[in-house]
């Protein structure tokens, strides 16, 4: 079982997220262009949607859910990989589009730095028909990939998710996934949908990016004036928790050397929202998430181990 897991095991969190097949490329300095660069490669189940479902199972959350789309290439696969994990998959089967493909290209050098090649395929073609209002039967929280917010139909999909768990008074969180998508997006339709959230757990970057403002802490604060509780994840540097526009409380991280930083974010939240459920207050949950960060860093892939022990 993953550290900082607590004794009693309670609540349901529903995960609607992204579900795709991560290429993990580790190399050691700079890619050589125009040539070779040696590399470690392998193909790992991932998406931040399916990895912090992954995590809050592994870190003690009782029942997780997740819906999410994928192609019919690699349905199965994925399914007994989420099930292995402990999740209870409901996977959407597109019948047009393959499964979604990362490629992750990871310096192994002392930071671990990762770079990104996004083919979202079929992940982010959910949309409102793929939503039944059942799937909240039970579930405690609902947890939204940022993902979703960046094609039309998924961000459909989050809307028409968000508006149903408001109506039955469940908490919703969010985590908005990519500076980069942020960017595109728009920083003012991005907070238009935020202002129904419950919990929102930006990086550093994208804290800063939607404020405006350089420095993280003063970002946290900005934003927990439009979400509840805002918890800024800053790697290395821990995180940072804010109620209501106060002088953020700051949860430092465990050292430790990296191997590949593919998935932290997604265990901080996962092992965050777990520890939500078991009844932690927001800075225990956050120092949770921080030993999942930990522990997701020394791993390649951003998955924790099967709860059998398998890799």
């Amino acid at each position: 079982m993953g550290q900082g897991v607590s004794a009693g095991r309670r609540g349901s969190l529903l995960v609607v997220g992204d579900v795709v097949t991560d290429v993990v490329a580790r190399h050691r300095g700079p890619l050589a262009a125009g040539t070779d660069t040696a590399a470690a490669i392998r193909t790992l189940p991932g998406g931040a949607g399916a990895n912090v479902a992954c995590w809050a199972a592994y870190t003690g959350a009782a029942d997780v859910r997740l819906l999410g789309r994928v192609g019919a290439d690699a349905v199965a696969w994925h399914e007994r990989e989420l099930v292995a994990a402990g999740v209870r998959p409901r996977l959407v089967v597109d019948p047009q589009a393959a499964t979604g493909t990362v490629i992750c290209l990871v310096d192994t050098g002392a930071a671990a730095e990762r770079t990104f090649l996004t083919d979202s395929g079929a992940s982010l073609r959910l949309g409102p028909a793929d939503w039944s209002d059942a799937l909240l039967d039970g579930v405690d929280r609902l947890h939204l990939s940022g993902y979703l917010l960046f094609t039309e139909s998924s961000r459909a999909l989050a809307g028409t998710a968000l508006a149903a768990a408001r109506a039955r008074g469940v908490p919703v969180s969010l985590d908005p996934a990519s500076a980069g998508f942020l960017a595109e997006l728009g920083v003012d339709r991005f907070l238009a949908f935020a202002q129904g959230l419950d919990v929102l757990l930006p990086s550093r970057d994208e804290a800063c990016l939607l404020t405006g403002l350089p420095d993280p802490a003063d970002a946290a604060a900005e934003l927990s004036r439009l979400v509840p509780l805002v918890v800024v994840k800053a790697g290395a540097d821990g995180a940072l928790v804010a109620r209501r526009g106060a002088v953020p409380t700051r949860v430092p991280a465990l050292p430790v050397a990296p191997r590949d930083t593919t998935g932290a974010g997604d265990a901080f939240t996962g092992a965050f929202l777990a520890a939500l459920l078991a009844g932690a207050g927001p800075e225990e949950a956050a120092a949770r998430g921080c030993r999942a960060g930990a522990e997701a860093v020394r791993r390649v892939g951003g998955r924790p181990p099967h709860r059998d022990g398998g890799s």
